[in-house]
């Protein structure tokens, strides 16, 4: 259903209208890999900090798929660590569950083309093989 539509399946006003998030941005393409990281989030409010393993099986600048070893409930907002390429807190918002252990999420900021370069050294997928690490830059 339209999120600009009258209950009787009218459309309204609304339904002209646009976001430049979701109906206007670039996509970007998403990219295979295979690293191990880390779901962090709050449980009971602010009680406690959850952390959960996670594998990132595909990347792109705006957002990943995760693969989680078991079914567990999931707040719609939360932090990735990808403790190999040394990136923490990317703020992540749960955009579908998926029935094969697998979560679509979105970043909360775009990735830099350095902090993918570094995922995909430290990646074990086979299409990451031949990367290098550039002393230099790091």
């Amino acid at each position: 259903m339209d999120v600009g539509a009258i209950a009787g399946g009218r459309p309204s006003y609304l339904s002209k209208e646009e976001s430049f998030m979701y109906d206007r941005e670039t996509r970007y393409r998403m990219e295979d890999t295979m690293n191990a990281a880390r779901i962090e989030y709050t449980e009971k409010a602010v009680m406690n900090l959850a952390a959960r393993r996670c594998d990132v099986l595909r990347i792109s600048m705006s957002g990943a798929v995760l693969g989680i070893l078991t079914q567990y409930n999931l707040p719609k907002q939360f932090y990735l660590d990808i403790p190999d390429a040394r990136i923490s807190k990317i703020g992540c918002l749960l955009m579908r569950q998926n029935a094969n252990n697998t979560i679509d999420v979105r970043f909360l900021r775009l990735m830099t083309q350095k902090e993918l370069d570094r995922i995909f050294i430290f990646s074990t997928h086979p299409a990451h093989r031949d990367r290098k690490l550039d002393v230099r830059t790091w």
